[in-house]
């Protein structure tokens, strides 16, 4: 008796708590269901504030597609966001490994200075980087939209604090069964560190998906346009077609969202610093 009145008197306590987090939820779920909803309405409706679902949502996709190549700027946001994600994994994973599991007072400088980058603006470094793809020839291209994001302080960062968990035993036990340096990186470290891959594989996803600025000034050809770039054409002019611009976020949003929530475990470990 004296335990079913203490475990009412603890849920009691916890009813403003779940309150609070039941509004809170709602308030973060909120804008999905808005886009989902606006996605299926008119403009008239939408900027009536309608939150209900509409019977619009075949006529918006169907001007979404007269009004802009959608398939074909979602494939080069894949092509870019993968290659990106992909070479951004491997460059600053191997950076990060050497820096913790080799490092000495040298590389210990040179990694506070690779710290310092993080705060210069990006803005800062547009022209110089510009005036280099524009030199390479190799404007409107893969080239050009991954080549200042496959390398970046605080990926390596990420992946060198995280490599401090990385038991260093095993290291030293694949030397004295004859693997090399490369062998032990790929056949054990990666195996080893895959929550930090998964997480580092989230983030540089979503940044390459989400990227707008420096894909603007590199892409000057629609046929290399990403998705931001779409969703802001569509967004401009004197008249906006808010059931098509809703449409297009929709199909925008639809990537990053299925990432991480396929990912989201690992991304939280990743974050913590687990290693399996």
């Amino acid at each position: 008796m004296t335990r079913k009145k203490n475990k009412s008197a603890i849920q009691r306590r916890l009813i403003p708590t779940y309150i609070f987090l039941i509004i809170w939820s709602f308030i973060s779920v909120f804008p999905f269901y808005w886009m989902i909803s606006a996605a299926t309405n008119n403009t008239v409706d939408i900027a009536r504030g309608k939150l209900t679902f509409g019977t619009n949502a075949l006529i918006n996709f169907q001007n979404l597609l007269a009004r802009d190549d959608l398939w074909g700027t979602l494939w080069n946001s894949f092509k870019y966001s993968i290659v990106q994600t992909i070479l951004c994994l491997f460059i600053c994973s191997l950076a990060g490994y050497g820096f913790e599991l080799y490092h000495d007072k040298a590389k210990d400088r040179l990694f506070g200075i690779l710290l310092l980058a993080m705060m210069v603006p990006q803005v800062a470094t547009m022209i110089p980087l510009f005036k280099l793809i524009a030199k390479m020839g190799v404007l409107n291209t893969v080239t050009a939209f991954i080549l200042p994001a496959i390398s970046t302080p605080f990926m390596i960062m990420m992946f060198r604090q995280n490599s401090r968990n990385f038991p260093v035993d095993i290291m030293e036990a694949a030397r004295l069964d004859g693997l090399s340096e490369f062998a032990i990186f790929f056949r054990m470290y990666m195996p080893v560190m895959k929550s930090t891959y998964a997480a580092a594989a989230v983030i540089s996803f979503m940044n390459a998906w989400n990227a707008y600025l420096w894909p603007k000034v590199v892409m000057s050809d629609n046929r290399a346009q990403t998705m931001p770039m779409l969703i802001a054409k569509l967004a401009a002019g004197y008249t906006t077609d808010y059931g098509v611009l809703m449409m297009g976020v929709l199909f925008c949003s639809i990537p990053t969202m299925v990432v991480f929530f396929v990912l989201q475990k690992q991304f939280a470990e990743g974050i913590t610093g687990a290693v399996k």
